[in-house]
């Protein structure tokens, strides 16, 4: 059979990007519409669940996800993905209470686990290595331009319409992206009888879940819930571990996450993860709260993160071949711990621009580090893993991401209850610096230097983080990706001309 990849590519590429821009957009428009729905649903308690049911169900489903995709094909899982996606959101749309609204945003977790992974995985089956830049920075534009349009079509659909249409404007992406996965992306048939390994699937995702309620109630304080999440945790885990070795074909590979570059691109993944909640959460908090600035400004300063990340993917993937992947993992990342030093350079009085630059370096060492992992663990593993392997890579990165969360934060309130002799710092106190209304508590520069302090040594912790990435990918070995690395026929057959 002949081969014409230019035949369906194109389509199917953009049917990845609508499908990853409705997942993209939905983090920022609903951080947006929050606070509206909220006060129209009431339990403001349960606020922060919004977006922990989403990112917990996400993160515990993309390795199972990953999996099913190397066993059922790319397509019906990628459908199957969309599918769940779309339903969540429109349940969302006409949720009437806050459990209610936590619930469809699982089932959108869910689906989003299936699109991240699989989508990544159809881009490497398509395209070799030493195609894939052009493509790559496609998609990491993606999610830098959802970063800026996100907030901005929040607003107008909260001023202009009902809450509501930040779900239901899902759909008509979807579909289209559907249609187009339908149309153009050709898979061969598969033969094989795969063996699911269901309760393997079921412990892990009992155990992810118990993981990151237990971060999620640390990050509250909640230490009594945490405790008995943490508990519930080390048993699953225990349950899992032995499941997965008695497993004719187990969900988890440990053969495969074992492998040293594997091993080393995936903890530097979780560091990297670590370091982009840290960033995107207290990085505005200062521009704001300690340099007194408008939170537009706040916001320009860490949209620049958004504006070095597409540009050190695209150039990660278009030059790699040319100095070496494991040159350019080592190369990229160093320039995450320089981005990370400038902001410990940030002092009451200075500009925003230290901070803006210090994003902009960060997200290009990111962006350069991600896809040469991305690439690394794609290339290195057999066709039939690439799925499992692709989906432990994102799977990192959002387990980063909460343990992130609740690691900065706890840096953060130590130092906002150890402050040097100064009075802890409330929060109401916090809050108020951060609304521009200290100046009622008759102390608002004593706040403001208590919470520079206090970040300053959140930063401090985001450099140290920032040296172990780099360390981490020194240990990944030299490796030579082929030019001439094709995906089999059998496995993803295009259309014919």
């Amino acid at each position: 059979m002949s081969r014409h990849p230019q035949s369906s590519r194109p389509l199917v590429i953009a049917a990845v990007m609508a499908s990853m821009a409705m997942v993209a957009i939905e983090a920022t428009i609903v951080s947006t519409a929050m606070p509206q729905i909220v006060a129209q649903l009431g339990d403001l308690h349960l606020y922060s669940w919004v977006f922990s049911s989403f990112l917990l169900a996400q993160t515990a489903m993309t390795v199972v996800f990953g999996k099913l995709a190397d066993l059922y094909g790319r397509k019906p899982i990628m459908l199957a993905g969309i599918a769940i996606f779309l339903i969540g959101s429109v349940l969302a749309g006409f949720a009437w209470s806050m459990p209610a609204m936590i619930a469809f945003r699982l089932i959108q977790g869910v689906g989003a686990g299936a699109i991240q992974p699989v989508t990544l995985t159809i881009v490497a089956d398509l395209y070799p290595a030493r195609e894939r830049g052009k493509v790559q920075g496609y998609l990491a534009s993606v999610w830098a331009i959802s970063a800026v349009v996100g907030p901005m079509v929040g607003g107008f659909i909260i001023h202009n319409m009902s809450w509501a249409w930040i779900f239901w404007m899902n759909v008509p992406i979807g579909l289209a992206s559907a249609a187009g996965f339908i149309a153009f992306l050709r898979e061969g048939e598969r033969h094989a009888r795969p063996s699911i390994d269901f309760a393997g699937a079921a412990l892990f995702m009992a155990a992810i879940a118990a993981l990151m309620t237990a971060l999620t109630y640390a990050g509250d304080d909640d230490l009594a819930h945490a405790s008995m999440a943490g508990a519930a945790f080390v048993v699953c885990l225990l349950l899992f571990v032995l499941q997965e070795r008695r497993a004719r074909e187990p969900m988890i590979s440990f053969a495969l996450w074992s492998r040293r570059p594997i091993a080393a691109c995936n903890g530097a993944t979780l560091l990297s993860g670590m370091i982009l909640m840290g960033s995107t959460t207290f990085l505005p908090m200062y521009v704001q709260g300690v340099l007194n600035r408008s939170p537009v400004i706040a916001g320009l300063a860490l949209t620049m993160m958004m504006v070095g990340w597409p540009v050190g993917a695209t150039l990660a993937a278009k030059v790699f071949h040319r100095i070496g992947l494991r040159r350019m993992l080592i190369a990229g990342s160093a320039f995450i711990p320089v981005g990370a030093v400038l902001l410990l350079f940030l002092a009451p009085g200075g500009s925003p621009l230290v901070a803006a630059f210090g994003s902009l370096i960060m997200g290009f060492g990111m962006g350069t580090s991600s896809v040469s992992c991305l690439i690394l663990i794609q290339e290195i593993v057999k066709m039939e893993e690439r799925g499992s392997a692709t989906a432990s890579n994102l799977f990192s990165r959002n387990l980063g991401s909460t343990l992130g969360a609740t690691l900065f934060g706890a840096v953060l309130n130590f130092g906002l209850s150890h402050s040097g002799g100064s009075a802890a710092v409330r929060s109401d106190q916090l809050k108020s610096l951060l609304q521009n209304q200290a100046a009622n508590f008759g102390g608002g520069d004593a706040i403001r230097m208590v919470l520079h302090q206090s970040l300053h040594l959140t930063f401090m912790s985001i450099f140290a983080i920032a040296i172990f990435v780099v360390v981490l990918l020194t240990l990944v070995p030299a490796i030579h990706i082929g030019a001439e690395k094709k995906m089999p026929l059998e496995a993803l057959a295009p259309l014919e001309d």
